[in-house]
């Protein structure tokens, strides 16, 4: 039988959003990782809206020499702030399938450090 990993963190994915769901009051924070950046929303399912969004890919972030680790913290607070702006304070966390380790981490991190609360 082949390992699929795609299929693997769909799984997981399902199995996080039958627990976690955002309001308007408590968004859900999802990260997505691809190779090269990180991205992260701030989400309300009920009304099925993003609410605001962060990525590694914008020009304060992008322009840093720094590492994927530390872009992706920095993602996190620059999500943390536009929250803040939009009268958010608490979040619940989604991490999208992927191990909560390294990037995924580092944008939790951040968005502590920006002055969310989970």
């Amino acid at each position: 039988m082949a390992f699929d990993k795609a299929l693997r963190r769909q799984k997981i994915r399902y199995r996080i959003r039958k627990k976690v769901s955002g309001t308007s009051a408590t968004p859900r924070l999802a990260v997505f990782r691809s190779n090269k950046f990180t991205y992260c929303q701030l989400i309300d399912d009920e009304n099925g809206v993003t609410l605001a969004s962060a990525s590694s890919k914008e020009p304060g972030i992008a322009t840093q020499k720094v590492n994927k680790v530390a872009a992706s913290k920095l993602t996190g607070k620059l999500a943390a702030e536009r929250a803040l702006a939009a009268g958010i304070s608490t979040v619940v966390f989604d991490r999208g399938g992927y191990l909560y380790h390294g990037r995924v981490k580092a944008v939790a991190e951040g968005a502590r450090e920006g002055g969310l609360t989970f």
